[in-house]
């Protein structure tokens, strides 16, 4: 009889596996979901639980490093790179040379091919560069780079960028994902419109892309570098992070991010999978849309940061998760204060400040957030605290990709973002987010405006002396924070779950999921 009762529970057990399996498949291709379980148990396919689904797979059109983690150093690849200790390396350029103030040439390697069989070289770094400076074209991206006056050909493995002005931080720029170079025939065949099929150099191929489902890549074998250990890799979208951690259980998926704070004690507890955690370059942030009434007003926007009481909030929220910020900038990038002040909470000067605003009995406002369970937890908090000086806050929750178009095009209020700073150094948090030419999806989505704060970044942009530098941009942060745009909550901590039997994955201080070092066991 017992014999009987286990024989059953295994059948059982064995049915469920199978009904999992069934329910993982593509519905475009019936045999995918086999394909990629036996493909798991053989260590050949990485699959990564996400959150949420790449907003395209163009990297001159991204706008968040969620959908350039699919792309960067994996279908495609720059100039130059950053080791593990973020120092700029060589990768499709063997070496550089600054010639004078606004003329840097790069030596390119040879040899090295496009997913498309077509050759890299200085013709296709070109393309990609006249593409994305296209006004035609109008990549929201192009603000990044528009200190480049004319990429120039020298010879078939030799480019020069010629500047306007001088730009100190151009080898950091060109490390991250704006930088990465696209093959002339994928530009070709898609011109202005938005690239469905990246074709780059790297060590992942793209094969497909079924939206709100999944993405795939598979190992490029004519890599010019080192190989990839894995065959495959599958960006699985898993909206429901429960879901997403019981697949690292049942083995259906190897790594699941983003890890909130509260299952992290389910993770460190299992015997499937660990915890995995780095500190970030980047924050995340209460932004106001300085636009938008009663926002234009500063003294509303102090008082709104003087009512929040931030130190619960990293307790009780991020469960001490990530430190709390004093600016835009976490302590690792290039150009960070710890002098800079945030606003201390105080209640009896928030209400003084509404008063004085003309709201002495407060408002009624919209917060919008992500679909993101610290988020959401974080927008609850803010909207209980802001009771206290009579603001009403409307949470509104929204699903990612939806959520960041609406902050872009500035159909807000009041938002929780954050920015995980691609390159290290202070200009591409500054100047993207804070600079008046970046109003909108370039990163400036306070739409916020100061002509002394433009000027300082500009100036910090040319100037050569490093210790100058972030005096400047010292000084930018000061008047910013007097301007409060934003309320800086906390510097991100990249956490992620692992399988147990996976090693080599790591998270960038930038946010960049890092898989071509991966094994599976």
């Amino acid at each position: 009889m017992n014999v009987k009762k286990v024989l059953g529970k295994f059948f059982l057990v064995l049915l469920m596996a199978i009904m999992i399996a069934g329910c993982s498949t593509n519905k475009n291709v019936s045999t995918k979901g086999n394909e990629t379980s036996k493909a798991s148990t053989e260590g050949k396919t990485l699959v990564i639980a996400r959150l949420s689904d790449a907003e395209n797979l163009d990297h001159q059109f991204m706008s968040t490093i969620n959908a350039a983690s699919v792309t960067h150093e994996k279908i495609y690849e720059g100039l130059v790179g950053r080791d593990k200790n973020s120092e700029i390396q060589p990768l499709l350029a063997e070496k550089w040379k600054q010639l004078d103030d606004t003329k840097w040439e790069f030596y390119l390697r040879k040899g090295v091919k496009f997913h498309d069989g077509s050759p890299f070289n200085a013709q296709a770094v070109k393309a990609t560069f006249d593409r994305l400076l296209d006004p035609k074209v109008a990549s929201p991206r192009a603000v990044v780079f528009k200190m480049v006056k004319e990429v120039k050909v020298v010879d078939d493995y030799t480019v020069q960028f010629i500047l306007k002005e001088p730009f100190s931080p151009l080898l950091s720029i060109l490390a991250n994902h704006e930088g990465d170079i696209i093959s002339p025939k994928a530009i070709e065949k898609y011109g202005k419109k938005i690239i469905q099929e990246p074709d780059g150099t790297g060590p992942f191929a793209f094969k497909s892309w079924t939206p709100g489902q999944e993405i795939v890549l598979v190992k490029n074998k004519n890599y010019w570098g080192t190989q990839p250990k894995i065959d495959k890799v599958v960006f699985k979208v898993v909206p429901e992070e429960t879901t997403r951690v019981s697949m690292l259980e049942t083995g259906e998926a190897q790594i699941a991010e983003p890890l909130s704070v509260e299952m992290i004690d389910t993770v460190e507890g299992s015997q499937a999978s660990e915890v995995y955690r780095s500190e970030g370059y980047g924050t995340e942030y209460i932004g106001f849309n300085v636009k938008k009434k009663p926002f234009t007003d500063v003294r509303v926007r102090k008082a709104i940061a003087h009512a929040i009481e931030m130190d619960s909030i990293i307790k009780g929220v991020y469960n001490n998760v990530g430190k709390k910020a004093n600016s835009l900038m976490g302590p690792k990038v290039l150009g960070y204060s710890p002098d800079l002040k945030a606003y201390d909470y105080n209640l009896n000067e928030a209400k003084k400040l509404l008063a004085e605003a003309g709201y002495p009995n407060g408002f009624e406002t919209t917060l919008l957030t992500m679909d993101d369970k610290q988020r959401i937890n974080l927008a609850e908090v803010v909207q209980s605290q802001l009771k206290g000086i009579g603001i009403k806050v409307k949470v509104q929750v929204m699903e990612y990709g939806t959520f960041v178009q609406q902050v872009n095009k500035g159909n807000s209020e009041m938002f929780i973002l954050s920015w995980r700073n691609a390159t290290g150094d202070a200009d591409y948090n500054q100047y993207n987010l804070m600079h008046s030419a970046s109003q909108g999806p370039a990163g400036n989505t306070f739409f916020y405006s100061n002509k002394q704060v433009d000027n300082l970044i500009d100036a910090a942009r040319r100037e050569k002396d490093e210790q100058k530098r972030i005096e400047l941009y010292k000084e930018a942060q000061e008047l910013e924070m007097k301007d409060a745009p934003y309320i800086p909550v906390r510097v991100i901590e990249n956490v992620a779950a692992v399988a147990k039997n996976v090693s080599g994955f790591s998270i960038s201080p930038s946010g960049y999921l890092e898989i071509n070092d991966v094994t599976i066991k």
